[in-house]
Protein backbone atom coordinates (compact mmCIF):
# COMPACT_ATOMS: atom_id res chain seq x y z
CA UNK A 1 0.00 0.00 0.00
CA UNK A 2 0.87 3.74 -0.16
CA UNK A 3 1.19 6.24 2.42
CA UNK A 4 -1.12 9.06 1.40
CA UNK A 5 -0.76 12.32 2.79
CA UNK A 6 -4.18 14.35 3.99
CA UNK A 7 -4.35 16.71 1.21
CA UNK A 8 -4.57 13.39 -1.12
CA UNK A 9 -7.61 12.05 0.45
CA UNK A 10 -10.82 12.18 -0.27
CA UNK A 11 -14.16 11.13 1.63
CA UNK A 12 -13.91 8.32 4.48
CA UNK A 13 -10.25 7.53 4.34
CA UNK A 14 -9.50 11.46 5.13
CA UNK A 15 -10.41 10.80 8.64
CA UNK A 16 -8.42 8.06 8.32
CA UNK A 17 -5.55 9.60 7.18
CA UNK A 18 -5.79 12.29 9.73
CA UNK A 19 -6.54 9.93 12.68
CA UNK A 20 -9.26 9.05 15.00
CA UNK A 21 -10.61 11.74 16.92
CA UNK A 22 -10.78 9.61 19.95
CA UNK A 23 -10.93 5.93 21.55
CA UNK A 24 -14.42 5.08 19.95
CA UNK A 25 -13.59 6.59 16.73
CA UNK A 26 -11.17 4.62 16.11
CA UNK A 27 -13.06 1.40 17.33
CA UNK A 28 -15.56 2.47 14.46
CA UNK A 29 -12.66 2.75 12.04
CA UNK A 30 -11.22 -1.04 13.05
CA UNK A 31 -14.78 -2.01 12.31
CA UNK A 32 -14.89 -0.48 8.92
CA UNK A 33 -11.86 -1.98 7.88
CA UNK A 34 -12.32 -5.41 9.45
CA UNK A 35 -15.90 -5.65 8.03
CA UNK A 36 -14.18 -4.28 4.25
CA UNK A 37 -11.37 -6.53 4.71
CA UNK A 38 -13.87 -9.98 5.37
CA UNK A 39 -15.61 -8.78 2.16
CA UNK A 40 -12.19 -8.27 0.37
CA UNK A 41 -11.29 -11.82 1.88
CA UNK A 42 -15.34 -13.54 0.45
CA UNK A 43 -14.14 -12.03 -2.67
CA UNK A 44 -11.00 -14.01 -3.14
CA UNK A 45 -12.15 -16.95 -1.67
CA UNK A 46 -15.09 -17.17 -3.80
CA UNK A 47 -12.78 -16.75 -7.11
CA UNK A 48 -10.27 -19.49 -5.50
CA UNK A 49 -13.48 -22.01 -5.37
CA UNK A 50 -12.72 -23.58 -9.08
CA UNK A 51 -14.68 -27.01 -8.49
CA UNK A 52 -17.42 -24.30 -6.53
CA UNK A 53 -17.48 -22.35 -9.93
CA UNK A 54 -17.22 -25.33 -12.02
CA UNK A 55 -20.18 -27.09 -10.28
CA UNK A 56 -22.69 -23.71 -10.38
CA UNK A 57 -21.64 -23.56 -13.97
CA UNK A 58 -22.77 -27.47 -14.62
CA UNK A 59 -25.54 -27.06 -12.99
CA UNK A 60 -26.86 -24.00 -15.19
CA UNK A 61 -25.73 -25.73 -18.29
CA UNK A 62 -27.71 -29.03 -17.69
CA UNK A 63 -30.58 -26.79 -16.70
CA UNK A 64 -30.18 -25.05 -20.23
CA UNK A 65 -29.60 -28.67 -22.00
CA UNK A 66 -33.07 -29.27 -20.22
CA UNK A 67 -35.08 -26.44 -21.75
CA UNK A 68 -33.21 -26.77 -24.87
CA UNK A 69 -34.66 -30.75 -24.69
CA UNK A 70 -37.75 -29.75 -23.94
CA UNK A 71 -38.35 -27.18 -26.85
CA UNK A 72 -36.46 -29.63 -29.21
CA UNK A 73 -39.08 -32.49 -28.48
CA UNK A 74 -42.11 -29.60 -28.61
CA UNK A 75 -40.48 -28.56 -32.19
CA UNK A 76 -40.14 -32.36 -33.42
CA UNK A 77 -43.89 -33.39 -32.02
CA UNK A 78 -44.89 -30.40 -34.08
CA UNK A 79 -43.19 -31.08 -37.29
CA UNK A 80 -44.37 -35.10 -36.75
CA UNK A 81 -48.29 -33.50 -36.92
CA UNK A 82 -47.35 -31.20 -39.25
CA UNK A 83 -46.41 -34.12 -41.55
CA UNK A 84 -48.52 -36.60 -40.28
CA UNK A 85 -51.27 -34.08 -41.74
CA UNK A 86 -49.79 -33.42 -45.22
CA UNK A 87 -49.74 -37.27 -45.70
CA UNK A 88 -52.87 -37.74 -44.90
CA UNK A 89 -54.22 -34.89 -47.28
CA UNK A 90 -51.90 -36.32 -49.92
CA UNK A 91 -53.32 -39.93 -49.50
CA UNK A 92 -56.73 -38.62 -49.33
CA UNK A 93 -55.64 -36.66 -52.81
CA UNK A 94 -54.29 -39.85 -54.48
CA UNK A 95 -57.30 -42.06 -53.17
CA UNK A 96 -59.76 -39.64 -55.19
CA UNK A 97 -57.96 -39.50 -57.94
CA UNK A 98 -57.69 -43.43 -58.28
CA UNK A 99 -61.16 -43.70 -57.40
CA UNK A 100 -61.92 -41.21 -60.06
CA UNK A 101 -59.43 -43.28 -62.58
CA UNK A 102 -61.34 -46.37 -61.35
CA UNK A 103 -64.84 -45.16 -62.31
CA UNK A 104 -63.58 -43.82 -65.62
CA UNK A 105 -61.56 -47.50 -66.48
CA UNK A 106 -65.05 -49.15 -65.56
CA UNK A 107 -66.93 -46.40 -68.01
CA UNK A 108 -64.77 -47.08 -70.46
CA UNK A 109 -64.73 -51.06 -70.35
CA UNK A 110 -68.85 -51.35 -70.38
CA UNK A 111 -68.58 -48.98 -73.50
CA UNK A 112 -65.81 -50.47 -75.77
CA UNK A 113 -65.32 -54.18 -74.51
CA UNK A 114 -67.14 -56.72 -75.72
CA UNK A 115 -69.61 -58.61 -74.25
CA UNK A 116 -67.91 -61.96 -73.18
CA UNK A 117 -64.47 -60.02 -72.06
CA UNK A 118 -66.59 -57.79 -70.27
CA UNK A 119 -66.80 -59.69 -66.58
CA UNK A 120 -63.38 -60.46 -66.51
CA UNK A 121 -61.86 -56.47 -67.61
CA UNK A 122 -64.14 -55.32 -64.85
CA UNK A 123 -62.63 -57.85 -62.17
CA UNK A 124 -59.19 -56.63 -63.72
CA UNK A 125 -60.43 -52.71 -63.10
CA UNK A 126 -61.82 -53.20 -59.06
CA UNK A 127 -59.36 -55.47 -58.35
CA UNK A 128 -55.93 -55.15 -60.18
CA UNK A 129 -53.86 -56.84 -57.86
CA UNK A 130 -54.84 -60.22 -58.28
CA UNK A 131 -54.69 -59.90 -62.08
CA UNK A 132 -51.24 -58.46 -61.95
CA UNK A 133 -50.35 -61.33 -60.23
CA UNK A 134 -51.69 -63.97 -62.24
CA UNK A 135 -50.45 -62.19 -65.40
CA UNK A 136 -47.58 -61.76 -64.43
CA UNK A 137 -47.05 -65.39 -63.26
CA UNK A 138 -48.32 -66.68 -66.74
CA UNK A 139 -45.61 -63.86 -68.48
CA UNK A 140 -43.17 -65.94 -66.03
CA UNK A 141 -44.30 -69.37 -67.87
CA UNK A 142 -44.35 -68.12 -71.07
CA UNK A 143 -40.94 -67.09 -70.91
CA UNK A 144 -39.56 -70.03 -69.41
CA UNK A 145 -41.62 -72.04 -71.90
CA UNK A 146 -39.87 -70.04 -75.15
CA UNK A 147 -36.56 -69.62 -73.50
CA UNK A 148 -36.33 -73.57 -72.52
CA UNK A 149 -38.34 -75.62 -75.08
CA UNK A 150 -39.01 -79.27 -74.61
CA UNK A 151 -37.01 -81.27 -76.49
Amino acid sequence: MTDRTPAQSTGADAAQAVGAEGPEELRRQIERTRSRLGDTVEELAGKMDVKGRARARAADLRDKAGAMTVQLRSTAAQAGHTVHDKATQAGHKVHGRATGTSHELERRAQRSVPAPARSLVMTAVRRPRPVLIVGAAVAVVVVVAWRYPRK
